[in-house]
């Protein structure tokens, strides 16, 4: 049985991302520049990034769930893994080099795409699916509700803190997001 969504889902939504988002903004404003570009000790994978590289990603994640999403809305059921959000004008390895203002301002100006696009889609579109290797199938919403609990996860990180939402990864453990960037960034650099 395909599964269905409401209004009050869509609300709900929303709502949870304005909620996760705004405690993720007053965590990040908080900090100095310094703290800011600090790397967090004993870290591993994702915790490794500072604050600012975390709002990087943050960015970068969200163009990326959004191309899933648009990926699904067209075709149900589609494989999007091959499929790249659009690039953000700061990506992580750069996020050191902008502020932590910059960095939240784009933020800002990317959650208004990302709910206005929330608000195009008719509640039976919320119900199409999109799957990638490292999260298995989800439907639209499932990945919508991502953005508030990667927020609230990336909030817990910037704060010091342990989060009390981990991802469920297909394959049960996250990739080490942080030394797979610092591979890539290497890899273009040899090759210039």
């Amino acid at each position: 049985m395909a599964q269905t969504y409401t209004q009050q889902d869509v609300d709900d939504l929303l709502s949870k991302m304005a909620l996760e988002r705004g405690k993720l903004l007053a965590a990040a404003e908080g900090l100095n520049e310094d703290d800011a570009n600090r790397v967090p000790v004993d870290a591993v994978g994702e915790e490794q990034w500072t604050a600012k590289e975390q709002l990087a990603h943050l960015w970068e994640m969200e163009r990326s769930y959004i191309a899933w999403c648009r990926a699904g809305q067209a075709e149900d059921g589609v494989d999007a893994s091959d499929i790249r959000g659009e690039p953000v004008a700061i990506p992580i390895e750069r996020a050191p080099q902008h502020s932590v203002r910059e960095l939240l301002d784009a933020l800002i100006d990317e959650r208004t795409k990302t709910n206005d696009y929330i608000r195009s889609l008719t509640l039976d579109e919320f119900a199409h699916t999109a799957s990638t290797p490292g999260f298995g199938v989800l439907t639209l919403m499932q990945w919508l509700r991502s953005f508030y609990r990667h927020d609230r996860m990336h909030t817990a990180q910037i704060e010091g803190r342990q989060s009390d939402y981990r991802p469920q990864y297909q394959g049960g453990t996250e990739a080490n997001q942080r030394q797979m960037r610092i591979d890539q960034v290497a890899a273009r650099e040899q090759d210039r």
